[in-house]
């Protein structure tokens, strides 16, 4: 279909082709909903909800034994090379793998079967403690393995059918002069921020591998819009007890997550990433509005436009089969490994104790109570996000609470979830990149919400 500046009229097919499948994908990605007659959370959370609640128990057994299958599967793949996975790119990519992968990969089956079956003999009763390799299997991999099977398989209707172009060019104008990203990206953010932070990741990491983000801007949307979803904020405002609390609390969150998702783009690392689209794809992006179009009429053309390239429903099917198995293979044992060794050095090395030691001062003169157990609650969330509220939920001092619980949301990077995802994406984020940026975002952070503690307290 040629684009041009006159206006192009559309069939009701087409117009349906656009509309319906973009609204179930805004329901099931975006737009919260007291689903079942609870909370606010997006659909996606909601299925993902009812599937543990039924399968639940049995969930952490079957994650450890695909992470055991994957360790085996890749060992023999890369050792024996088969045809049938030679000629088959898929599976040449996600079994036929470099030397740190399989080590990775077989390190981490080892980790799963310790912890699932608790065995403590000499130097594995850290890894099967509860709080280090417990918390990765039964906590993070249930939460893990529903909501990505969900969205491995519904996450076409939100990107492949035109709602991300057509919202994109409407709300342009706001996102690039902010956050130096396209208007898309606005999904990405919403569906993290609502829903998922590491669906979030996972929707940049495809959009910027298909031509539609930059280096720098899938980069900037991974780092600045991965939040922990609102569901979790709920929890943690229960767990520490905050939940009277609970709109100043995610008030907090989020002003601060927004003033650093706009100072971020803008200093080192961010700032000096590549402005070049992956490498070997066509740049799809185009949310300019030509002279003589309104801004809506251009933007529907442009999400109808989208919709007449989606995929067959059998194509939808087979993307959502892969993405499932690409994320079980691949990036489930990254989190096993990655998590429980981030866990044990929390639980059993004074490592993030002593780095912290200097950050004293810093809350003393900001007048926290609690400041060493601040102090030492800041830099653990490098490792889980988790961890902070678990440091501080004994605190007597309901600010000291408040403030570490909104730090941990803020801080964004999570070895044992969104860091591990990110670095197994193609992402143009390493390692020494997310440290970087887990400090800046807690510097940026912290004073804010300390203010509006001291606000409220």
């Amino acid at each position: 279909m040629k684009e041009t500046t006159d206006k192009p009229s559309f069939s009701t097919n087409q117009i349906l082709k656009f509309a319906i499948p973009s609204l179930i994908g805004l329901l099931l990605f975006v737009i919260p909903l007291p689903w079942g007659g609870g909370s606010l959370t997006i659909g996606v959370g909601y299925l993902a909800s009812q599937f543990s609640a039924s399968f639940g128990k049995a969930l952490p057994g079957f994650m450890v034994y695909v992470v055991i299958t994957s360790a085996v599967i890749t060992l023999l793949s890369t050792i024996i090379k088969p045809k049938f996975i030679l000629n088959s790119k898929f599976l040449k990519d996600l079994l036929i793998v470099n030397p740190l992968t399989l080590a990775i990969r077989v390190i981490a089956a080892v980790f799963a079967y310790v912890v699932l079956y608790s065995v403590t003999a000499v130097g594995f009763d850290k890894i099967s403690d509860p709080n280090t390799g417990g918390v990765v299997v039964n906590d993070l991999f249930p939460v893990l393995a529903t909501w990505f099977f969900f969205s491995g398989f519904f996450l076409p209707l939100l990107m492949e059918f035109g709602s991300m172009d057509y919202l994109g060019t409407l709300i342009r104008r706001f996102m690039r002069p902010l956050f130096k990203v396209p208007g898309r990206s606005a999904i990405d953010a919403i569906a993290s921020w609502i829903g998922s932070g590491p669906v979030g990741v996972v929707i940049t990491d495809k959009q910027y591998q298909e031509g539609y983000y930059t280096s720098k801007e899938a980069a900037i949307i991974s780092v600045c819009f991965s939040l922990v979803s609102l569901p979790f904020a709920v929890f943690i405002a229960s767990f520490l007890e905050l939940s009277v609390s609970f709109i100043a609390f995610y008030g907090a969150i989020s002003i601060s997550s927004f003033i650093a998702a706009i100072v971020l783009p803008r200093i080192y690392p961010l700032n000096k990433k590549s402005e070049a689209y992956f490498e070997g794809v066509d740049v799809k992006i185009n949310e300019e509005v030509p002279s003589g179009r309104s801004i809506h009429d251009w933007a529907l053309e442009r999400g109808i436009i989208r919709a007449e390239q989606a995929p067959s429903f059998m194509g939808i099917i087979s993307s959502g089969l892969k993405t499932v198995a690409d994320v079980y293979f691949s990036l489930m044992p990254i989190v096993m490994l990655l998590g429980t060794v981030s866990l044990v050095v929390a639980e059993y090395t004074p490592l993030f104790s002593t780095i912290s030691k200097p950050l004293i001062p810093l809350f003393n003169l900001m007048k926290v109570p609690d400041a060493s157990l601040a102090a030492s609650a800041t830099l653990v969330g490098f490792a889980d996000m988790f961890l902070p509220a678990i440091f501080v939920k004994g605190s007597e001092f309901e600010i000291t609470r408040f403030i570490i619980g909104a730090l941990s949301f803020t801080q964004l990077i999570y070895l044992t979830e969104t860091g591990a995802i990110i670095l197994r994406s193609k992402i143009p984020v390493n390692f020494k990149d997310l440290l970087i940026i887990f400090l800046e975002r807690t510097v940026i952070t912290l004073p804010i919400i300390v203010i509006m503690a001291h606000f409220i307290y």
